[in-house]
């Protein structure tokens, strides 16, 4: 019986979303067969230090219990090196990690440093992905439909808010949404009725990044799909979300379970089928690879879809859509992390191709 494959799964991280990736990542860690992989669970503090030995799941949900800050010794470090010292030995890494330092492109380009295959997208792709006004600009280019937006720089904002408030009321009025450009699940998302929400909802996203996004409102279905694969990626079947609140917000994401999901959406066959070409088509210009979750805004009066963000590490909790859509699809949840992992062993050997030397 040939050896199993060592797979390291990262999780934790410098993130308003540390939380959500250790769920995420037990749901992955128990759902990876035993006897194909032999498991190296790998945490990273909210300081940025690697736990690699003992428990790291543990001891991170240990430190989010008591609220408090990861004073526990450090075990190892990555502070002038490119991979912890004493870091075990793996095949290939599975990061789950959201947000920043790890669904922008930094594990991505570590790993490439290390010389490790990793699921997911390259350091391009998801460092993309991540940036919501680069997506924005790539979607543009590519002549993909996208909703109306506005971007500016935290020292913008802070140094000229008035100007900034007439501005976006000049150009959206209200409802609006301001985002920072570089999170996920919603952390930092705020909609805004009024000129004093719109001042506390720029404050709160300036608190995140230093790039501020402002979007037009749209009255619309939140849609999404499922994208898997390197050269020759699929789309799942499409899912829709009800809110349980005004719009999908974190709360509504993680805290509220009132929440719905249709799987799949009532949808008619033609628009379904758009939406999904919409999906591949927008993973494509991404440079994708691996998985990527694609979510839409569905005008609700034109039914027209907007494609809204790009997710490279998707939630992986067990209420999380994007492995529920590939079950829906015919793909269950094992082995779809089967095929992500063929997918990074896959597009390491390609790279592995690619000539370093004249």
């Amino acid at each position: 019986m040939p050896d199993k494959l060592i797979v390291g799964v990262v999780f934790g991280g410098r993130t308003g979303e540390h939380e959500v990736s250790l769920v995420s990542a037990r749901s992955v860690m128990s759902a990876l067969d035993p006897a194909r992989y032999e498991i190296v669970p790998i945490g990273i503090a909210r300081d940025g230090r690697w736990l690699v030995a003992g428990d790291p799941m543990a001891r991170l949900q240990a430190l989010c219990d008591e609220q408090q800050g990861p004073d526990v010794p450090p075990v190892a470090s990555v502070q002038g090196r490119i991979w912890p010292e004493g870091f075990p030995h793996v095949d290939v890494v599975f990061p789950v990690l959201h947000g920043p330092y790890g669904e922008d492109g930094t594990i991505q380009g570590l790993c490439e440093m290390a010389g490790l295959p990793y699921v997911g997208a390259g350091v391009l792709g998801a460092a993309l992905a991540m940036d919501k006004i680069a997506s924005k600009l790539v979607l543009q280019a590519a002549g993909l439909p996208f909703v109306e937006y506005f971007a500016l720089t935290r020292r913008q904002w802070q140094e000229q808010p008035a100007a900034v408030i007439a501005a976006i009321e000049r150009r959206f009025g209200y409802p609006c949404f301001v985002k920072p450009a570089n999170l996920g699940s919603s952390v930092g998302i705020s909609k805004a009725h009024d000129g004093e929400e719109l001042w506390a909802s720029l404050d709160q996203a300036a608190a995140y990044d230093r790039r501020l996004l402002i979007e037009r409102a749209v009255d619309a279905r939140e849609i999404e799909v499922s994208v898997l694969g390197n050269d020759e990626p699929a789309a799942s079947v499409c899912g829709e979300v009800l809110p349980s609140r005004e719009f999908y917000d974190y709360e509504a994401k993680y805290v509220d379970d009132s929440s719905g999901l249709l799987i799949p959406a009532p949808l008619p066959d033609e628009l379904a089928a758009e939406i999904r070409s919409l999906a591949v088509r927008a993973y494509e210009v991404h440079d994708e690879a691996g998985m990527a979750r694609v979510d839409f805004l569905l005008d609700r009066a034109t039914l027209r879809p907007y494609v809204n963000e790009l997710n490279t590490i998707p939630g992986f909790t067990p209420i999380s859509m994007y492995p529920k859509l590939w079950a829906a699809t015919g793909l269950p949840y094992p082995r779809l992390l089967d095929r992500l992992i063929e997918l990074a062993l896959e597009r390491f050997a390609d790279r592995r191709r690619n000539r370093t030397t004249r």
